[in-house]
């Protein structure tokens, strides 16, 4: 069995009947989608899962998704009409040099054993000028802290292999020019973003 095969069982395992789960839900996904922009834009999804995120910037974009979950991208397909790849993002990726306008990453980097070889292949990919737009868990937030006080592991998902502090997140993509990071989601962000927000959302750009 491929690494691809191996992923695809598990990540079909792991959601089962949760395929339509969306971290951080409409409060994330709006604030992706402004990042994102449009209309015209060639658009790589990485981790696209059921286009539960992708449907909110699909809309005059020509959206390429990518999962390693097969039954996930084929109702991608089906709910928005966007091409779909079945691929590993550590790995080679099946397009072309300078091939994308932007590219996604929702709640993905935090899932891969290599993280950097996943940011190699979107500058590859990424046109100069390209932005690169994703986000990952804050997980070192007041709860994650607590839970870790407590002698209990911070994260509970248990196909996140990274934690990103806002420097490594940073650091990951010293590729790229104008990185950003601002923390996102939660009732009590406006009190202290960096100790409530539940996700760090992230744009930079490729240089030209």
């Amino acid at each position: 069995m491929s690494r691809l095969e191996r992923l695809n069982e598990r990540y079909s395992a792991h959601h089962g009947r949760r395929q339509e789960f969306v971290f951080g839900a409409d409060e994330r996904a709006g604030l992706i989608a402004r990042l994102v922009g449009g209309p015209g834009l060639d658009v790589l999804d990485l981790g696209c899962r059921t286009g539960a995120l992708t449907q909110h910037y699909a809309t005059g974009n020509i959206v390429v998704g990518v999962d390693v979950d097969r039954s996930a991208l084929e109702q991608a397909a089906a709910r928005l009409g966007i091409e779909t790849v079945w691929a590993d993002v550590e790995e080679e990726l099946p397009f072309p040099d300078e091939s994308f306008d932007v590219v996604v990453a929702g709640e993905l980097l935090e899932h891969l054993a290599d993280p950097a070889a996943a940011i190699a292949h979107v500058l590859r990919v990424l046109r100069p000028g390209g932005r690169f737009v994703g986000s990952v868990p804050n997980a070192f937030r007041l709860k994650s802290r607590l839970r870790y006080a407590a002698g209990r592991h911070p994260e509970t998902d248990s196909t996140h292999l990274q934690l990103f502090t806002p420097i490594a997140l940073a650091t990951l993509l010293g590729g790229f020019d104008d990185v950003e990071i601002r923390f996102a989601v939660g009732r009590y962000v406006r009190w202290h973003a960096r100790l409530m927000a539940r996700v760090q959302v992230f744009t930079a750009r490729k240089p030209s």
